[in-house]
């Protein structure tokens, strides 16, 4: 078999150029590597605005880099100062939440991202946003159970402090004293509107708070807002002179109180029990734990 010496030729310099590209693709992420090295020197020193070049010259080098995206957000969210409500803070705000999702795009399950988003959109004040975001999980059915309850639960604490921050107004939440003895009664909202707001809070809110139940029995968060919207729904049924609904609520609200108290019990008995565990030597951490298997 023949072969010509252009066919050789080509087939040489395609050779010599893949061998170029590797070695050029390996050098790049060296150079990626370094960037981040100067990213971090640059964070810790509180130069921000330098950590972030680097952080994106990194990604520019070695697009596929997965620690680069999560630095650049980490770095533009730095930069945001919480309770500045300057237009270019909150625009920092949002560019953090980009970069954010930029993470998310490469790595969905990425809880750092998450919730820090989460965190930005509570605090630029964008509650219809983080409404929308907390709710995109928890009727997201490709995540575990246990993450749509804890979503589901931040929804219904939303929702109750919509219904809280109106029946504690001074105008509606009447304190008076009576032999010493404090009595609290409460007062419809002078607008009808601010009333029919409240109750469809909890409603909404009690259904969330149910759902979340439903995914995950044992979540703290979803039985305490649970508890806590009924006691909203019993000032609820006192506004619109219902006492036979508000004693209903408030003896569901003693209920779901004191699961969440059980779930609160058992919670710190197993934090106690892991400090208790973790201060123990080395060696004889492993012999009580062996010990404790055998009993």
């Amino acid at each position: 078999m023949r072969f010509s010496w252009s066919r050789i030729g080509t087939t040489a310099i395609l050779g010599l150029f893949v061998a170029a590209t590797a070695g050029c693709t390996l050098v790049n992420k060296i150079r990626a590597k370094n960037e981040l090295n100067e990213t971090a020197r640059a964070y810790k020193a509180g130069q921000f605005e330098e950590a972030e070049q680097h952080a994106k010259r990194a990604l520019y080098l070695d697009p596929k880099n997965p620690t680069a995206p999560i630095f650049i957000a980490r770095v533009i969210h730095q930069q945001y100062k919480p309770g500045v409500d300057s237009p270019d803070n909150i625009q920092r705000a949002r560019d953090a939440i980009d970069a954010y999702q930029r993470v998310l795009q490469q790595n969905p399950n990425n809880e750092e991202a998450f919730k820090a988003i989460s965190v930005l959109y509570s605090a630029i004040k964008d509650d219809q946003s983080l409404r929308t975001w907390i709710t995109k999980r928890a009727a997201d059915p490709n995540q575990p159970n246990e993450k749509r309850a804890e979503a589901y639960a931040i929804l219904a604490g939303k929702d109750w402090d919509c219904s809280y921050k109106v029946t504690e107004q001074p105008d509606v939440k009447i304190t008076s004293t009576d032999n010493g003895k404090a009595n609290v009664t409460y007062k419809k909202p002078k607008d009808q509107k601010d009333f029919d707001m409240i109750q469809k809070c909890v409603v909404r809110g009690l259904e969330e708070a149910e759902t979340a139940i439903k995914y995950d029995s044992n979540n703290e968060s979803a039985w305490s807002y649970k508890t806590n919207l009924l006691l909203e729904a019993a000032k609820q049924a006192e506004l619109d002179g219902k006492a036979d609904q508000k004693a209903q609520y408030e003896k569901q609200a003693e209920i779901a109180g004191k699961r969440a108290g059980a779930l609160s019990d058992e919670r710190r008995r197993k934090e106690e029990a892991a400090e208790g565990t973790a201060s123990l030597p080395d060696r004889w951490r492993g012999l009580f734990e062996s010990r404790h298997l055998l009993l």
